[in-house]
């Protein structure tokens, strides 16, 4: 009878041993979902406020308007240098702009004697080119945007395009990249479907004080061809921007053009009369 009580004692023991056992593993289990369930939250409290960070501060379409803008401003004048490299022989030129809004533009060549007088107008998808030997001005077909502008690695298109990102294009962030303490974000261009575009896509890099420091041309294979590159940044005007660029062919790479802003003034007062036929025909400019 001893033995009996004695073994009914060890089994109730095992018994309320079990029982608390499994008490034990109920209650972490219940820890270990509670922690998750907080975890879960977290994690999708983090994502939802990093994807409202994103939102705000990568606005693409804003960020690239803001870039454009950035080395426009309401009208500007600039004075410029022009470097032609090729392995041969190279040239230098001078020039002087004036731009209103995104859409209009003239550059006119100044030095040298040669190429003085040399004028491009742009008024909003229009574009004509003025040469002094032939006194005469010619608009310029669709065709020929893609044409080299003045013998240099500058289409007509690269130099009436400040808008077109914004019109014929749609944007995307791709990647975002890091240019000492500064973010540099990757936008790809890709063409619309009805639009008058040769590439394939464009890339740009943007840093975060909206200078464009790189663009890449890619054909229809999403091959890179053609680059320009932001070789130098600094203040004009009071603003921050890139004052010295090449452009360059992927497969040339001993030949190049370097366009260099040596002078900028922006918000200034630019007569109506500037963006004319006449204006680019007379010559009669600041």
């Amino acid at each position: 009878m001893r033995w009996l009580r004695w073994q009914g004692t060890g089994v109730a023991a095992e018994g309320m041993m079990a029982t608390g056992l499994q008490r034990r593993f109920v209650q972490v289990g219940q820890t270990l979902i509670r922690l998750l369930a907080i975890f879960t939250i977290s994690l999708f409290s983090l994502a939802a406020s990093a994807s409202i960070y994103a939102s705000e501060k990568l606005d693409v379409v804003a960020l690239v308007t803001k870039s454009i803008d950035q080395t426009r401003g309401l009208s500007s004048y600039a004075e410029m240098s022009m470097l032609i490299k090729r392995p041969s022989w190279q040239r230098k030129s001078t020039l002087k702009a004036w731009t209103r809004g995104r859409e209009d533009a003239l550059i006119r060549f100044v030095a040298p004697t040669r190429d003085a007088g040399n004028a491009l107008l742009k008024q909003g998808e229009r574009m004509w080119t003025f040469t002094p030997k032939l006194n005469k001005s010619i608009r310029l077909p669709g065709g020929m945007m893609s044409q080299s502008w003045a013998g240099s690695d500058f289409s007509y298109n690269d130099m009436s395009r400040s808008d077109k990102w914004l019109r014929d294009y749609t944007l995307e962030h791709v990647a975002t990249e890091q240019d000492g303490a500064l973010e540099v974000y990757v936008i790809d261009a890709v063409p619309r479907e009805d639009a008058a575009v040769v590439w394939g896509k464009e890339r740009l890099r943007i840093r975060e004080d909206l200078v464009l420091v790189e663009m890449a041309y890619f054909d229809q294979d999403m091959q890179p061809v053609r680059r320009m590159q932001s070789l130098d940044i600094g203040e004009l005007g009071g603003r921050i921007m890139a004052t010295r660029m090449r452009m360059q062919d992927v497969a040339k790479p001993d030949q190049y053009t370097e366009l260099e802003y040596l002078d900028m003034d922006f918000d200034v007062d630019v007569p109506d009369r500037m963006f004319t036929l006449f204006s680019l025909q007379s010559g009669r400019n600041r």
